[in-house]
C-alpha cells in the first residue's frame, strides 16, 4: 500500500473520490488518498512482520501529511511520482531516523550541558550553579544533584546507602534497575576520570560532569534502540518514526531523568510482542517496570485485547515473563535492604501533587488546600485515592470501550489510551513524564501538525516552570505564565486522546489501518477474529428503551391509546393484515474484518 504522489490523476481522471491537492493530488479526509499496490509474488497486504518491505510497499511521508508535504519545499518539494527510491545503500529510512535522533540527542546534551559547567573556587574548579543558573537556563536535571546528594560520587550501593534529609533518613527513591543504572554509571565515570588522570590522552572533566556525560551516552544508545524498534514495528509507515527523533520534546527532556532506559525497554517488548515473540515481551516489560512503572500498564491493553481475541494462551505467557522478571529484579533488594527497597513506595505515597498535575493546578486558581495532608497524617490520603480510583475508572472506560467497538483497537492506540490516563489521573507529572508518550503516540497517532504543536506546547511548559522557580525577584517568572501553558498542553494531550478514539470508532480515518495493515504492533492478534465482545453503552441504553416500550405497549389495552382514543390495528395485528417487513437489529458485536 502506499499513496498517491503529486502528480497522480484527479479524481475525475481516476474515478476516486476526494478532491485535488497540490499539484493535483487526489485528497480524502484532507491528506491524501490512498491507493493499492500489490507487492510482487505476494499474497496482498499480509505481509509477514519481519520480512523487509520494497520502497513501494511503504507509505511516502511528503504524499500523506501535509506538514510533511509544506516542509519538503526546503529540499525541493514532495518525492516524484517517477523518483527513483530504495537504491541507496547507506541511507536508509531506518538509518535517517537514526541520524535524526542523534542529532536531536546531541542537542539535549548541549541544552544541559549549562548545569555541568565549571568556575573557580579558590584552590581549584568546581561546579558552578551560581546566578539561578539551572532555572534560568532551564538546564535544570536531577542527575546532577543527585550524583551527591545519593553518595554515587563515593560509590556508595544503592538502596543499602542512607542520608538524612531534614532529620530523617532516606534512601534511593528509585526502582531497582534505575537506582543500579545510576549507580553502574558512577562507576563507569569515576573509570573514565581516572583515565585521563593517568594518561593525560583527554581533558580531565569535574567528576560530576563526566557522570553526566557517559550517563547521557548511554541512555542515547538505548533511546536509539527504542527508535529501531518502533520503526520496525511500523512496517508501511516506518517514517512516522521521525515524530520521536525530530523531537522538540526529546531536546528538552532526553537528560532530565533516566526515563530513557525505561522507553528503551518498552519500545524492545512491544516489538517483541509485535514479532509474536510473548515470553520476550513480557520479559522486557517486566524489566522496564523494574525501572519505570509506567511499562507495567501495558499489560492491561495486552489483557484485553487478547480476551477479545481469544488470545489469552499469548497473556499468559507475557504476563508471566514480567513477573518473573520483575520478581528476579526486586527480590534481592527487597530480602536484603527492605527499608530502602520500600522508599520508593513511601516517596510517592506521602509527596504532594507535582507541578504539572491538574491537582496542582487547581489548587493553584481557586486558592484550595484540599490536597494538603490532614494534621498527623504522613501522606495526603484524598488525593491518593482521588488519583486512583480515577484511573480505575478510566482504565475500566478504556477496556469496555475495546471490548465494543465495532473493530479491535489497534495495541498501540490502546497502549496509549492507558498511559496518557495515567499521566492526566496521577497526582505525579514530572515533566519528563511525556517522553513515554513519543513511541506510543508515533504508532498510534502519526499526525505531524498536532503532534509537534503538543512537542513544542510542552518546551514552553518546562521553561516556564523553571522561570517560575527562579522567582520574580531573580529576573524569573510567577507561576502564572505555567499554570496557562500547562493547561493548553493539557487540552492538546486531549485532543490526542478524542482523535484517537476517532480512528478506533472510524477504522477509515486511521492512517495505519488506511496503509493496509490491520495492527503493525499487534502480533498475535493482528487480523485475528474476535471472540469476546460486550455491548456498547448506546447499545445497552437503546435495549433498555425498547424494552420499556414493549412493556408499556403490553400494558395497553388493544386499540386504545394513550387517552382513551382508538388506535388503527397494528400492522400485522388483529387483522391479520400483513405488516410491513422489519429487519432485526444487528447483533451488537465487531465485525470480523
Amino acid at each position: 500500500m502506499t499513496t498517491a504522489p503529486p502528480d497522480a490523476p484527479g479524481p475525475d481522471e481516476s474515478g476516486s473520490p476526494g478532491h485535488e491537492g497540490p499539484d493535483g493530488a487526489p485528497v480524502a479526509d484532507g491528506s491524501v488518498l490512498t491507493q493499492e499496490l500489490r507487492p510482487s509474488g505476494g499474497d496482498g497486504d499480509d505481509i509477514p512482520a519481519d520480512r523487509s518491505l520494497s520502497p513501494t510497499e511503504r507509505v511516502v511521508p511528503s504524499w500523506t501529511d501535509p506538514t510533511v508535504r509544506r516542509a519538503s519545499d526546503a529540499i525541493g518539494g514532495p518525492l516524484g511520482r517517477h523518483a527513483l527510491v530504495g537504491r541507496a545503500p547507506i541511507l536508509t529510512p531506518l538509518r535517517v531516523c537514526l541520524i535524526i535522533a542523534i542529532l536531536a540527542l546531541i542537542g539535549g546534551w548541549l541544552f544541559k550541558s549549562a548545569c555541568i559547567q565549571q568556575g573557580p573556587n579558590g584552590s581549584g574548579v568546581s561546579l558552578d550553579q551560581s546566578g539561578q543558573r539551572p532555572w534560568l537556563t532551564a538546564c535544570y536535571n536531577d542527575v546532577v544533584p543527585l550524583y551527591g546528594s545519593h553518595k554515587l560520587n563515593e560509590g556508595a550501593l544503592p538502596y543499602k546507602a542512607t542520608w538524612l534529609d531534614n532529620g530523617q533518613p532516606r534512601f534511593m527513591e528509585y526502582p531497582v534497575v534505575t537506582g543500579y543504572w545510576m549507580w553502574a554509571v558512577a562507576q563507569l565515570s569515576s573509570v573514565y576520570v581516572h583515565v585521563t588522570q593517568a594518561t593525560g590522552i583527554a581533558p580531565v572533566p569535574l567528576d560530576v560532569a563526566a557522570y553526566f556525560t557517559v550517563g547521557a551516552i548511554l541512555l542515547g544508545l538505548i533511546y536509539l534502540g527504542a527508535v529501531a524498534a518502533t520503526a520496525r514495528i511500523s512496517r508501511r509507515r516506518i517514517w512516522d518514526t521521525a515524530i520521536m527523533c525530530a523531537s522538540p520534546l526529546l531536546i528538552i527532556h532526553a537528560f532530565t531523568n533516566w526515563d530513557l532506559l525505561a522507553i528503551g525497554l518498552t519500545a524492545g517488548g512491544m516489538l517483541a510482542w509485535a514479532r509474536g515473540r510473548p515470553i520476550w515481551a513480557g520479559a522486557l516489560l517486566g524489566l522496564g517496570a523494574a525501572a519505570k512503572l509506567y511499562p507495567l500498564l501495558l499489560l492491561g491493553p495486552l489483557l484485553v485485547l487478547c480476551l477479545r481475541a481469544g488470545r489469552m494462551p499469548a497473556f499468559l505467557r507475557a504476563a508471566g515473563a514480567a513477573a518473573v522478571v520483575w520478581a528476579a529484579v526486586n527480590l534481592p533488594v527487597m530480602l536484603l535492604y527492605p527499608q530502602g527497597w520500600y522508599e520508593f513506595v513511601r516517596l510517592n505515597s506521602e509527596r504532594p501533587p507535582e507541578y504539572d498535575s491538574w491537582y496542582f493546578i487547581f489548587a493553584e486558581i481557586t486558592g484550595s488546600r484540599v490536597w494538603d495532608k490532614t494534621p498527623g497524617a504522613d501522606s495526603p490520603s484524598l488525593v491518593n485515592t482521588l488519583s486512583l480510583v480515577l484511573f480505575l475508572v478510566a482504565c475500566a472506560a478504556i477496556g469496555w470501550f475495546a471490548l465494543s467497538v465495532r473493530r479491535r483497537p489497534r495495541f498501540a492506540q490502546l497502549a496509549f489510551l492507558v498511559v496518557t490516563a495515567f499521566l492526566l489521573t496521577n497526582k505525579v507529572w514530572s515533566p519528563q513524564y511525556s517522553l513515554w508518550l513519543l513511541p506510543l503516540v508515533a504508532l498510534a497517532l502519526p499526525r505531524w501538525r498536532l503532534l509537534l504543536a503538543w512537542q513544542f506546547v510542552e518546551v514552553l511548559v518546562w521553561v516556564l516552570l523553571m522561570f517560575s522557580f527562579a522567582g520574580v525577584q531573580n529576573k524569573g517568572l510567577s507561576i502564572h505564565p505555567f499554570l496557562g501553558a500547562a493547561v493548553l498542553r493539557d487540552v492538546l494531550i486531549l485532543t490526542m486522546v478524542v482523535l484517537v478514539v476517532r480512528d478506533v470508532l472510524r477504522p477509515s480515518k486511521d492512517l495505519v489501518r488506511m496503509a493496509g495493515d490491520d495492527d503493525p504492533s499487534g502480533g498475535v492478534l493482528e487480523d485475528a477474529a474476535d471472540r469476546f465482545t460486550v455491548p456498547s453503552l448506546p447499545t445497552l441504553w437503546a435495549r433498555r428503551r425498547a424494552g420499556r416500550d414493549t412493556t408499556e405497549a403490553e400494558l395497553e389495552p388493544a386499540g386504545v391509546g394513550a387517552a382513551g382514543a382508538e388506535r388503527p390495528a397494528a400492522a400485522g395485528g388483529a387483522t391479520g393484515a400483513p405488516g410491513p417487513s422489519v429487519p432485526d437489529r444487528p447483533a451488537d458485536r465487531p465485525s470480523d474484518d
